[in-house]
């Protein structure tokens, strides 16, 4: 696949590597010819001098051509209208994806209706998740952290107990997946509860400290 790159600072470079790696044809563009020099010796895509706002730098870099577009520069403003010039007359780009770098910009983002990554919000959050209680271990995470999965093991106080006990009162959070012995099934909420078993349930931060607060109830009783 063909993807453009808009901005060569740590996270453009890195990213621009990482697809590189995997096969895809990449063409960085940034305004400073400077900021290449981020870039991985062995990387052997296309580099675009210029301001990704010219028509003339995109036309350079492909874009009638792409598949994708990360739009991950330092400036929020900038993201957000290379991002809307792009999805707007470019409508053969199937993915237009823009960085967020300062949570209080995440709205005038979100008002363009583009896709988001926080790298900020997102860092904060799984931060916060490994302060509060390391045991919740996160596997997956939805949009900038809002939502997100994990694992949690099933205690002794709970053996016996059925996942709608564990859940009530948790709001926010729903029980996805139950593994016992190595082998995932989709429970029910009367499904009993094994000492072992890993539960992998889908929350956002107010459902999983509900669900840790109830747990914590357990293990004092």
């Amino acid at each position: 696949m063909i993807f453009i790159v808009v901005g060569c600072g740590r996270v453009g470079a890195e990213l621009a590597f990482r697809l590189f790696k995997n096969g895809h044809q990449i063409v960085v563009v940034d305004s400073d010819q400077k900021a290449f020099n981020r870039l991985h010796p062995d990387f052997r895509g296309r580099v675009v001098e210029g301001e990704a706002l010219s028509s003339d730098a995109l036309s350079r870099a492909g874009v009638d051509k792409a598949d994708g577009v990360a739009v991950v520069t330092n400036s929020d403003t900038m993201n957000a209208v290379i991002g809307h010039t792009i999805r707007t007359h470019y409508p053969n780009v199937k993915q237009v994806i823009v960085r967020n770098y300062d949570p209080a910009m995440r709205e005038m983002l979100e008002a363009f209706g583009l896709q988001i990554v926080s790298s900020t919000a997102w860092g904060a959050e799984r931060v916060q998740e490994l302060l509060i209680d390391p045991s919740f271990r996160a596997v997956f995470s939805a949009g900038n952290g809002e939502v997100e999965v994990y694992e949690m093991y099933i205690t002794p106080k709970w053996d016996g107990m059925v996942i709608a006990d564990l859940l009530n009162g948790c709001h926010d959070t729903i029980c996805a997946a139950l593994t016992r012995a190595g082998r995932a099934e989709l429970p029910t909420p009367n499904t009993k509860l094994k000492n072992g078993d890993v539960l992998t349930v889908s929350a956002t931060l107010e459902g999983v400290k509900a669900l840790r607060a109830k747990l914590q109830e357990a293990k004092e009783a």
